[in-house]
């Protein structure tokens, strides 16, 4: 029971993160199944991706309420998005236990460290026009597979992508791909059922996974609008580095020494990082307000 609430608790902080940041919960719910919950790489990817099916259609109704959809956008990318998905389920149920957790511990590192770069840097979008189809077509069909192989990463990868890419409002790439993350979710899980039979799949778990983020799905949404996106960013990547690198120390079995200092140099680094954009963020809402209030003043004159 006490698991069970725990990973209600995961669910909802994923979600939380996730729904604010257009990604994180297959990422940080996943680590956690695996890390903590000793499940196998395929039941954790299947539980998860079982949950999100209810998840995403709260967190989309939320964000199409609050106008954060554009559904050309959904369109273009979901088809392409289940189709990867239902081939990296079906991968994925092939590999043995003991060959997929350092693999898609490898994978999920790869997406920390993807992240954690990106929103140190931070991006600056341009907002012209609309991606297109041949955009949006290899997109989606990679990070659908990246996902279901990886436990998550249709957010890490398509998100961050668009948001380069510049043509969209930043609430719009995370509402639209929150959204479309639905067909996503779905065609992996058929793909762990049919790979793996009912069986295989920890119930009790998604449920839990699914309460916490159903719940947390609309508060998200609003926090898109007013949450410094790139400091949850660092956060949720300060995690997921942290809870993948304990899986691939442990099965390489490394020396307690060598792994407690890999984490001290994560957390250390996480906590710079959140420094870092903090100051960042600050130093440019003063700056904006600087700008206002000069702008104001000149035309008071």
């Amino acid at each position: 029971m006490r698991k069970l609430v725990v990973v209600g608790i995961v669910g909802l902080l994923a979600q939380l993160v996730d729904g604010a940041l257009g990604m994180g919960y297959g990422v940080t719910s996943t680590s956690l199944l695996v890390g903590l919950a000793a499940l196998s790489p395929a039941a954790a990817s299947a539980s998860v991706h079982l949950s999100e099916m209810a998840t995403n259609i709260a967190s989309g109704v939320a964000h199409w309420r609050l106008k954060n959809v554009d559904w050309k956008v959904v369109a273009r990318i979901a088809l392409p998005g289940a189709i990867g998905a239902f081939l990296g389920a079906t991968v994925l149920s092939r590999l043995s236990t003991q060959g997929a957790a350092p693999l898609m511990s490898g994978i999920l590192l790869a997406l920390g460290i993807y992240l954690f770069i990106r929103f140190l840097i931070g991006i600056k979008p341009r907002l012209a026009g609309r991606p297109t189809l041949r955009l949006l077509a290899p997109l989606g069909l990679f990070a659908g597979f990246i996902d279901a192989t990886g436990g998550g990463g249709w957010g890490p990868v398509a998100t961050p992508a668009l948001l380069t890419d510049g043509r969209m409002p930043p609430r719009k790439v995370i509402g639209s791909i929150d959204t479309a993350e639905f067909c996503v979710s779905a065609a992996a899980s058929i793909g762990f059922v049919v790979a793996l039979g009912s069986q295989g799949i920890h119930w009790g778990l998604a449920l839990a996974l699914l309460v916490g983020g159903v719940i947390a799905a609309p508060i998200a949404a609003y926090l898109v609008r007013i949450a410094p996106a790139h400091l949850l960013g660092i956060a949720v990547a300060g995690l997921i580095l942290l809870t993948n690198t304990r899986t691939i120390l442990k099965t390489a079995d490394s020396p307690a020494d060598l792994s407690w200092t890999l984490y001290a140099v994560i957390f250390a680094a996480t906590v710079l990082g959140l420094v870092f954009v903090a100051l960042r963020h600050r130093n440019r809402r003063t700056a904006e307000v600087t700008a206002t209030a000069g702008t104001a003043s000149a035309h008071s004159r």
